[in-house]
C-alpha cells in the first residue's frame, strides 16, 4: 500500500513547488518531535490512550508570534514528504513563516493501530477528521504556546482538515488553503472508501482483524482500487498505449504487501474520511456552515478528482465568495502533479486579495 502513496508523494513534490525557490529542508534540519498529549477524549467521546503526536517545525517565530503555518499530512502520508516544499523561497517559506508539519492522527508515526502498545490494531478506537484537528490544536496552544496561525494548509485528506479548522476554530488563522479537500464526503467518495477497507479485509490472512502474516491478495485489489481511482479514465487511457497492462498488474499485485498494523492505519484513516460531515455534526447546510469561517480561504480542486468529490468545496467556497482555482487536467486527485500550484499559494499566503477565481491548465509539452 505504501507504494502508491510513495509514488503519490514523490510526483507531488516534484511538480508541486516548479516555479518557486529549489530550496528545499531536510530531516535532519528539522527533526521529528514528539508532543505527550496523555489520553485524548474523542469527539465520540471513546479516548485515544496516552496520545503522542509528530511534528517537525522549519523558520523561526517572529516577535509577535504570528507568522505560524500549520500543515499537516495526507492520507497515510508523513511529513517527511512535505520537507521538500519547505525552505526559503519555497512554498511554506521558513524565511517568512514559522512552518509546524504535522503527522495526522493514525498515520503510524503519531499515535495508530500500528504503534499503539496499550490499543493495538482494531482495538485502536474509531476517530475523525475532527479529532485530527482538536489533536492538532492542543499541540499549537499547549505544546507551541500558540494562540494564533498565520494560515493552515493541506492536500487531500490534508485539506479536509483545513476546511474542518477554519470552521471549528475560525479566530485562530487569518489564511486557510484546502487542496483537493473537502467538509463533507459525498456518497461516491464512501464508496470508494468503503470498497477500500472492504478489499482489505477480504484478504486471506486477515484473521477478524489480527492477521499472523503480512497481507497481500486483499491488499493488491486495494491497490488497484486505488490506482484506478488517483487519475481519470483519460489519463489511464492516454498512458497505457505502450504499457505491458499485465505486466503492470503483475508488479502491483506483487508489490503490494503489509503488516497488519499498518493495514489498520489505513482503514482508520479512511473511516475517518467516511464520517467527515461538518455540515451535519453543526445541524446547518453547507451554506450555513461556510458562513462559520472567518479566514481568508483559498480552494483548489480538479473536476477530475475520482478520490475526493470536489463538489462540496465548490458550494463551500461560493457561500463565502473565496477563490476557487480549478485544475483543468485529466490527472485527477494527482493533478497537482501535473500542474504546479506552489506560486499561486505561496501568492495567497502573502497576499489572500490578490488571487482570484481561476482555470489553471496543464503545460502543453506535459
Amino acid at each position: 500500500m505504501r507504494n502508491l502513496k510513495r509514488l503519490f508523494a514523490t510526483l507531488l513534490l516534484v511538480f508541486f513547488a516548479r516555479g518557486v525557490a529549489n530550496a528545499q529542508t531536510s530531516s535532519e534540519a528539522a527533526p521529528l518531535q514528539f508532543a505527550n498529549l496523555g489520553d485524548f477524549k474523542l469527539h465520540d467521546g471513546g479516548v485515544v490512550r496516552d496520545l503522542r503526536i509528530g511534528y517537525r517545525t522549519v523558520g523561526t517565530l517572529d516577535a509577535n508570534r504570528a507568522n505560524a503555518i500549520l500543515w499537516p499530512t495526507w492520507l497515510g502520508g508523513r511529513t517527511e514528504d512535505l520537507l521538500t516544499l519547505v525552505g526559503p523561497g519555497n512554498v511554506g517559506d521558513s524565511g517568512k513563516y514559522f512552518v509546524i508539519l504535522v503527522e495526522s492522527l493514525g498515520n503510524g508515526i503519531t499515535t495508530s493501530p500500528s504503534n499503539s502498545k496499550l490499543q493495538p490494531r482494531g482495538k485502536f478506537p474509531q476517530f475523525s477528521i475532527r479529532d485530527m484537528v482538536e489533536s492538532e490544536y492542543h499541540l499549537a496552544t499547549t505544546v507551541l504556546h500558540l494562540s494564533h496561525l498565520h494560515a493552515v494548509m493541506g492536500i487531500s485528506m490534508g485539506g479536509m482538515q483545513a476546511f474542518t479548522w477554519a470552521v471549528l476554530h475560525p479566530d485562530f488563522m487569518n489564511i486557510a488553503v484546502a487542496m483537493a479537500g473537502s467538509m463533507q464526503s459525498t456518497a461516491y467518495d464512501k464508496l470508494l472508501w468503503t470498497s477500500e477497507i472492504d478489499a482489505v479485509e477480504l484478504d486471506p490472512e486477515w484473521n477478524h482483524g489480527n492477521p499472523a502474516r503480512p497481507l497481500s491478495q486483499g491488499i493488491a485489489l486495494f491497490a488497484e482500487i486505488d490506482a484506478m481511482n488517483l487519475t481519470s479514465p483519460e489519463y489511464v487511457i492516454a498512458h497505457s498505449g505502450s504499457m505491458d497492462f499485465a505486466g503492470f498488474m503483475d508488479t502491483l499485485r506483487k508489490s503490494a504487501r503489509t503488516d497488519g498494523g499498518s493495514a489498520w492505519n489505513q482503514i482508520r484513516q479512511r473511516q475517518a474520511i467516511i464520517s467527515l460531515d461538518l455540515p451535519g455534526e453543526m445541524g446547518l447546510s453547507l451554506e450555513q456552515t461556510a458562513k462559520q469561517v472567518r479566514a481568508k480561504l483559498l480552494v483548489i480542486v480538479s473536476p477530475e478528482d475520482h478520490v475526493v468529490n470536489p463538489g462540496p468545496a465548490v458550494r463551500f467556497a461560493s457561500a463565502l465568495g473565496a477563490p476557487v482555482v480549478q485544475l483543468d487536467s485529466p490527472c485527477g486527485h494527482l493533478s497537482f502533479t501535473c500542474i504546479s500550484v506552489g506560486p499561486l499559494v505561496s501568492q495567497f499566503l502573502s497576499d489572500p486579495s490578490s488571487v482570484q477565481s481561476q482555470v489553471l491548465r496543464e503545460p502543453a509539452a506535459h
